[in-house]
């Protein structure tokens, strides 16, 4: 496999990149400016595709982004706190962004040669994010194979799709990721915030792998309360 790998610049999307990169399987990063809240995340992207000695490919479509509203992390809209599971985390939903991002990352993987396209998706996105979930990796996948009928063969990469995010923690400690240098904090501040939805459980993913977690937070110690507050509310 020599893939393209949708990067953030996140905890999920850069473990994926050390992993792929120590399988001699990583062929470049490609990272999409949709206009969210801050580019601290692009910033942490680049570092990786330096550190890993990949190409790094930025795509702006920002000009799309601007047309799905109604987001926290596009719109003038306060991030919600809390764990993923809560209802108000719906405001971080970016409607179809998975669909686009991948329908250019395939003609962009197949235009360069490469055979694969990497996504970090995760069981713990299912909940609120349609465009994480497996029927939607699977039925992508075959959609793509249609569309490149003839014209090249580039399968879809998602190994974390029937998993947790502490599996991805897991892969983080066994592949050496520099963890304080990728970023997942939608609020997008000097620090990472330890409240919002990514942040709570990127902290909760760690704890539960029994990895050291060398990011600072604002707040270290609230996402505790929102795992109790979501066991609760849960069915």
């Amino acid at each position: 496999m020599n893939a393209l790998l949708i990067c953030s610049g996140g905890f999920d999307s850069v473990t994926l990149a050390y992993r792929l990169a120590a399988e001699n399987a990583l062929g470049a990063l490609l990272t999409f400016d949709y206009g969210q809240r801050h580019k601290k995340e692009i910033d942490a992207a680049r570092a990786c595709a330096e550190r890993l000695q990949v190409p790094h490919l930025v795509m702006d479509i920002s000009q799309i982004g601007a047309q799905l509203s109604g987001s926290a992390l596009t719109d003038d809209i306060e991030v919600p706190h809390g764990h993923y599971s809560e209802e108000n985390m719906k405001l971080t939903v970016v409607p179809n962004r998975n669909a686009i991002m991948l329908t250019i990352a395939f003609g962009v993987a197949a235009s360069r040669g490469l055979n694969a396209v990497a996504l970090a998706v995760h069981g713990g996105d299912h909940f609120i994010y349609p465009d994480c979930r497996p029927d939607f990796i699977r039925l992508f996948a075959e959609m793509q194979s249609q569309a490149l009928d003839g014209v090249a063969e580039v399968a879809l990469f998602a190994p974390y799709v029937n998993t947790d995010k502490t599996e991805i923690a897991r892969d983080a400690a066994r592949f050496a990721v520099p963890v304080a240098d990728t970023w997942s904090c939608y609020e997008g501040g000097e620090q990472h915030c330890g409240r919002c939805g990514t942040c709570v459980e990127r902290i909760e993913a760690m704890t539960l792998a029994g990895m050291a977690d060398p990011t600072p937070y604002l707040d270290k110690e609230y996402w505790l309360e929102a795992v109790a507050r979501a066991k609760t509310c849960t069915p």
